[in-house]
């Protein structure tokens, strides 16, 4: 059995979709339980990619509540891996006011990130952001809304360096400047720096194939039939040549080619369980395209993989099997594109 990359589940998807009108948010503690609980032939998660959210975490919290925070995850016996800055009310396009709220919240979330490292749970992973703005927003002047997100970006990359801490653009179709694969490429490049990478999830960017959100940039036809499994694969083929190279950070996920979102996520991608017959991804063999290169050997650009999976009703989710079932995938993927070491 391969023992890298390790296999982590993530943590807010008990937040993402959940609220005020919606169902209850499922705690952090929650969460831990329904992770650590799984087992597959007597094979866990290895750790949780965290999101830094008030609902779950304390992101000012001190020396002392970070290593509470720290103790109460190990003693499941979980590590941490990625982190998710919560820069939403800050965004990359808007005022001098908001950019500084935006880079703030990255100092934060690099702070923390530095203090579970020095603490010892957290072995690897990145600090996860997204430009907090709309498609709609960046449409307004797109070569000079790119130039502003590099700008913003670069600066938060600065800040990450004084923590030594990598950040990772998720590409989202809700997002500005990285809803689509080639606005996400020209972001990177625009950014240019060598700790900001790409975070790929398969859920959001089988939507860049289908160009939701900037038709123009679509890889699959207009008329795509599913059942056409080769052309599927050329579009991978041509998405992840594309992206890979950047990529820092990677989710496992499935997607039925449909859309959803709750509030700022609108428009975003419908993940879906990785039992889900409606899923149009063949979830092991798909994620090779982004574990190994064009010429099929692996990549190994990060330890540990995580299992994103949103939105999902908080039934389904506090079903212990769900996260067996998940589990049982994730061992898939790693048997599939792993590696072992001494």
């Amino acid at each position: 059995m391969h023992t890298f990359p390790k296999l982590h589940n993530a943590t807010w998807p008990g937040i993402v979709g959940k609220g005020p009108d919606l169902e209850p948010i499922l705690s952090l503690d929650t969460m831990l339980e329904l992770t650590a609980g799984a087992e597959v032939n007597g094979i866990t998660f290895d750790g949780i990619d965290l999101g830094l959210f008030e609902q779950h975490v304390n992101l000012d919290a001190d020396d002392r509540e970070i290593q509470a925070l720290a103790d109460k995850i190990s003693g499941f016996g979980l590590d941490v891996g990625s982190l998710v800055a919560p820069i939403w009310g800050g965004p990359a396009l808007g005022s001098a006011s908001e950019q500084a709220f935006f880079l703030e919240q990255v100092r934060k979330s690099c702070r923390f990130g530095q203090k579970l490292r020095q603490i010892g749970i957290r072995p690897g992973g990145v600090i996860r952001i997204d430009s907090a703005s709309s498609p709609e927003q960046w449409a307004t002047d797109p070569h000079g809304n790119t130039q502003k997100i590099a700008d913003t970006f670069r600066r938060a990359c600065d800040i990450a360096a004084e923590y030594g801490e990598t950040l990772a653009a998720e590409g989202e179709v809700c997002w500005g400047g990285m809803h689509s694969w080639k606005t996400m490429l020209e972001t990177l490049e625009a950014v240019n720096r060598p700790n900001l990478g790409f975070q790929a999830d398969m859920s959001h960017t089988l939507l860049y194939l289908l160009g939701t959100n900037r038709p123009e940039d679509r890889i699959l036809p207009p008329d795509f039939d599913w059942s056409d499994r080769d052309t599927l694969q050329e579009a991978l083929q041509t998405l992840t040549a594309a992206l890979r190279p950047w990529t820092v950070d990677f989710h496992v996920a499935q997607n039925d080619g449909t859309v959803y979102g709750t509030g700022s996520h609108d428009k975003t991608g419908r993940h879906c369980l990785p039992t889900d017959p409606a899923g149009k991804l063949d979830i092991v063999h798909d994620a090779g395209y982004w574990l190994r290169d064009e010429k099929g050997q692996l990549t190994k650009a990060f330890r540990h993989i995580c299992w994103d999976g949103c939105m999902f009703p908080n039934e389904v989710m506090q079903r212990q099997q769900t996260w067996n079932d998940i589990l049982a995938v994730m061992i898939q993927v790693r048997e599939a594109h792993g590696w072992s070491e001494a």
